[in-house]
């Protein structure tokens, strides 16, 4: 396979992916987005109430981020994206866009990322260990509450995807190398 075009850094809420992938990208000079930027603002309230989003209202911000991806692509630049991305089908519309899910709206069309590969970072960790984080975070619009249901949603890559999983146990310089290790290797 190709060296990877898109780094996906994903996992729940207080995993980390924002700090690594903003770290990554400043490591390897390429684009950094945060996919919580990119929520409505009805995503945001409802998830400040302590409801949990589902595909209705993840589908569309995903759709968004599947055309942000491919524009940054097409036109040459690398990317790294911090996204939950927890489940399979939010992966597949991340690479594939509107025709991996009938909500999308973009104007991709049938486009998609599969020229340039996509690495998956799936930082994982235990409830305990990453709720705890999310105690300590303070100013974000995910109350540690929806944790769960995040936990309950998830889907961890598997073959064919294109994925590494690291321990969100590791500090960051050594998560930060072992993706940068296997890029080497890619």
């Amino acid at each position: 396979m190709a060296a990877p075009g898109v780094l996906l850094v994903m996992g729940g809420s207080g995993s980390g992916k924002s700090t690594v992938g903003a770290q990554l990208a400043s490591e390897l000079g390429w684009k950094f987005y945060d996919a919580d930027d990119y929520h409505p603002e009805e995503n945001r309230r409802k998830m400040g109430k302590g409801i949990p989003l589902n595909d209705q209202d993840r589908i569309p911000w995903l759709c968004n981020l599947h055309d942000i991806l491919l524009r940054d692509v097409s036109s040459g630049q690398h990317v790294v994206l911090a996204c939950s991305a927890l489940k399979k089908t939010y992966r597949d519309i991340l690479l594939r866009g509107k025709d991996s899910a009938p909500l999308c709206h973009g104007e991709a069309g049938k486009e998609e990322l599969a020229e340039m590969p996509l690495l998956v970072i799936h930082l994982s960790g235990s409830f305990e260990v990453i709720s705890g984080r999310l105690l300590q975070r303070k100013g974000h619009f995910m109350p540690p509450e929806l944790l769960q249901s995040q936990f309950d949603t998830l889907e961890p890559p598997s073959a064919p995807e294109n994925f590494i999983q690291i321990s969100v146990d590791k500090k960051l310089p050594e998560i930060v190398a072992t993706v940068m290790e296997t890029l080497q290797m890619k």
